[in-house]
């Protein structure tokens, strides 16, 4: 699949079925997607002197199995090159 920083997709499985969001980070030697503002986790962290501590909540990764690319520019290229 051709994922890129930036791109839109929607997710497929899991708990945010349905939803959409754009890629953050990739690691592809595990082949797995960070999205904005999908698969949230609480992380629990100590104050320290930079930081206040609390609970936080940030993206986790998902496998790119999961996701589906929907970005509208992929789809404009292909379309150029049929007619």
């Amino acid at each position: 699949m051709d994922l890129k920083k930036g791109n839109q997709v929607k997710i497929i499985t899991g708990k945010d079925r349905g939803k959409t969001g754009e890629i953050l980070e990739i690691d592809r030697k595990l082949n797995k997607i960070k999205i904005k503002s999908i698969n949230m986790i609480k992380r629990h962290t100590k104050p320290t002197k930079e930081n206040k501590g609390g609970i936080i909540s940030k993206e986790s990764f998902i496998h790119q199995s999961n996701v589906k690319n929907i970005d509208l520019k992929k789809d404009e290229k292909k379309g150029a090159s049929k007619k």
